[in-house]
């Protein structure tokens, strides 16, 4: 289990200083990576690409790991992310990654599931609910 963690950890790291060192040995080669807000990649060649390209883009500011829980060939990672796009927009929030390992402890698929962190309660004023008038950011 520890080794696991330690390749979830590099991966973390990797976004942290957008660099893909060492990329080829936490991912199997026909790896599918699924993005809590849809995008999808398939094999190492595309997640590859896909990180070289993001990292264009923006900033991985902070990806905290909380705790993982582990099985047989499963992990689920919680965490929390916040990332700055160059055009200046800023995103955070709660995750957790369902990951799937290979007989040879490489990741075979890998999904995202978010959780806003900006929470409250609408029933703090009484019975009916009040809901913040806001975009809906579905993970």
């Amino acid at each position: 289990m520890k080794h696991r963690e330690q390749l979830i950890r590099h991966w973390f790291a990797m976004w942290l200083t957008g660099s893909s060192h060492g990329i080829e040995d936490i991912f199997a080669e026909d790896c599918i990576y699924t993005e809590s807000w849809g995008p999808e990649y398939h094999g190492i060649t595309q997640i590859q690409h896909w990180f070289t390209e993001w990292n264009t883009r923006g900033c991985v500011l902070q990806w905290d790991i909380q705790r993982f829980f582990h099985s047989d060939e499963h992990t689920i990672v919680q965490w929390y992310f916040k990332n700055q796009m160059h055009n200046g927009n800023t995103e955070a929030f709660d995750g957790l990654s369902l990951i799937r390992w290979t007989a040879d402890d490489k990741i075979a698929s890998l999904k995202e599931f978010g959780c806003n962190t900006n929470t409250y309660d609408p029933y703090a004023d009484g019975p009916t609910p009040r809901f913040r008038p806001q975009d809906h950011l579905w993970f």
